[in-house]
């Protein structure tokens, strides 16, 4: 089995999610007493929201790179990083290591192939949603259309993440304004909603929407179990 490195703590909340679904998918495969080789390095997210908002993403990716070699360092075989925002920096990442980088928008891009999805709703933060970095990559790499809400709903829905889901608050009244947002998408052609935020799962699991939903987190993890096994 190989030593999976996860670059947490963005938020923590999101990170527990890592950390639990990753042993139970070893269990699920492997049985008995198995739990996942891991390798966490989880990072003190306050000071990388701030430079997140003041647009200092090279700040930022150095705070990553710290942990991504103290991963490295405890004898990882591969990484993950566990956030979608923070994969605007995944080439700096990437570029600073030498072990694999398990991206997160390919095992998303790979999940939905394997579903013959070719459209879906993006979910996320601000950066995520209006950024390049995660749109484009599912658009250009690998011919999936990304529709994404309109700007007050992509303020409310990051408003949300920041300020409810990463402090662990969940709210009826968010909740179901995300489900009047996927209802817009659907109903403009997503054949699916990608929860492009690993947080957005504590707020929304299928059983509260009848469009398909897409979880990252989860189908990060589910790439990360099969590489672990060599599957």
């Amino acid at each position: 089995m190989k030593t999976i490195g996860l670059l947490g703590g963005m938020s923590w909340e999101s990170t527990v999610g890592y950390y639990q679904k990753l042993n139970q998918g070893i269990r699920q495969r492997m049985g008995g007493l198995h739990s996942a080789k891991i390798a966490l390095y989880s990072v003190d997210f306050s000071p990388i929201e701030k430079l997140q908002h003041q647009g200092d993403w090279q700040g930022a990716a150095d705070r990553l790179i710290q942990g991504a070699r103290a991963v490295e360092a405890a004898g990882a075989d591969f990484l993950l990083i566990c956030t979608n925002t923070m994969h605007k920096v995944a080439p700096e990442v990437e570029a600073s290591i030498s072990i694999p980088l398990l991206h997160i928008v390919d095992a998303l891009a790979a999940h939905l192939q394997e579903q013959n999805i070719t459209a879906v709703g993006l979910l996320g933060t601000r950066f995520t949603m209006q950024d390049s970095f995660f749109r484009q990559r599912l658009q250009q790499q690998f011919g999936i259309q990304v529709l994404v809400p309109a700007e007050s709903d992509v303020r409310e829905i990051h408003r949300v993440i920041y300020e409810e889901l990463c402090q662990g608050r969940i709210d009826e009244q968010s909740r179901q304004k995300y489900l009047n947002i996927i209802n817009q998408l659907s109903g403009q052609g997503a054949q699916g909603i990608v929860l492009g935020c690993t947080e957005i799962g504590l707020l929304l699991q299928q059983h509260h929407c009848g469009v398909p939903l897409f979880d990252t987190l989860s189908i990060h993890v589910d790439a990360a179990v099969k590489r672990a096994l060599n599957h």
